[in-house]
C-alpha cells in the first residue's frame, strides 16, 4: 500500500526503523515501532529524530499492507485543514510539526474532531512538534488534552559518541565503512547537527563510489 502524501511531499529512503539509532530515544523508538498505542506524541528540538521516526513509521506501515498518511504541518500554508476530514479510514496517520498549527483555530478544531473520530475507528495517530503539548500556544484547551491520550515522548540530542555511532550504522546501511577516526574527524570539522552530518555522509558516499576509493582523512578533506 502506497502513503498518501500531499502534491510536492516525498518520505526520505533512509527513514528507515532500522537505519534510526535510538541513543537516550530507545523507549521512543519501541513505542512507535510496535504500534501498541493508539496515539503517540513525540517532541523535540530539530535533529532529534521526530520527522525519521514519523517517516519510519509510515514506510513500516506501507510495508506491511496497511494504510498510512504523512503531512508536514510546517507547510500548513500550503494545505487545508479539510485534509483531516476522512482520515479515520487510515490505519496510521502521522501528523509532523504540530507546532505550526498552533492557535490556528480551524487547524485546530480539524485536528481536534480528528482524534475523536480516530478514537471511535481505532485507527493510529503519531503526532510530533517541537515542544511539549503543555508548551504549546493553543487556542483550544480540548484539544491539549487530546494530545496527551497516549504516551508523550521527548526525543534527546545525540552526545558525540552518538553521533559517530549513528554515522556509522547510516554507513553501513550504505554498504560503506566510516572508520571510527574518519568519523570523528567530521565532528571535529564539519557542522555537528546530525542532518548536516547524514547528507555529508551522503555525499561521501557518492564521491567515494564514483572515485572507487574508502572513505579515509585524506579523501574526506578533499570533498568537504
Amino acid at each position: 500500500m502506497a502513503v498518501q502524501l500531499p502534491l510536492g511531499i516525498t518520505l526520505s529512503d533512509s527513514a528507515t526503523f532500522d537505519n534510526f539509532y535510538a541513543g537516550d530515544n530507545a523507549a521512543a523508538l519501541h513505542s512507535v515501532r510496535s504500534g501498541v498505542e493508539p496515539f503517540v506524541y513525540l517532541w523535540g528540538t530539530n535533529g532529534t529524530g521526530r520527522t525519521h521516526l514519523l517517516q519510519a513509521a509510515c514506510q513500516g506501515a506501507a510495508a506491511a499492507g496497511a494504510t498510512a498518511v504523512y503531512l508536514p504541518l510546517a507547510q500548513h500554508t500550503e494545505l487545508s485543514p479539510e485534509l483531516l476530514e476522512g482520515l479515520e479510514t487510515t490505519q496510521l496517520v502521522c501528523l509532523d510539526d504540530v507546532h505550526a498549527i498552533a492557535g490556528l483555530d480551524a487547524w485546530e478544531l480539524a485536528l481536534f474532531h480528528l482524534y475523536n473520530r480516530l478514537r471511535d475507528s481505532e485507527s493510529r495517530l503519531l503526532a510530533a512538534a517541537d515542544r511539549a503539548p503543555g508548551a504549546l500556544p493553543l487556542g483550544l484547551a480540548d484539544l491539549r488534552s487530546r494530545l496527551v491520550w497516549g504516551p508523550v515522548f521527548q526525543l534527546h540530542a545525540l552526545g558525540d559518541a552518538d553521533k559517530l555511532a549513528a554515522l556509522q550504522l547510516r554507513a553501513r546501511r550504505r554498504g560503506l565503512e566510516l572508520p571510527a577516526e574518519v568519523g570523528e574527524y567530521l565532528l571535529r570539522r564539519c557542522p555537528r547537527d546530525t542532518h548536516s552530518l547524514f547528507a555529508l555522509l551522503d555525499s561521501l558516499d557518492r564521491a567515494a563510489l564514483a572515485a572507487q576509493r574508502r572513505l579515509t582523512i585524506p579523501f574526506v578533506r578533499e570533498h568537504i
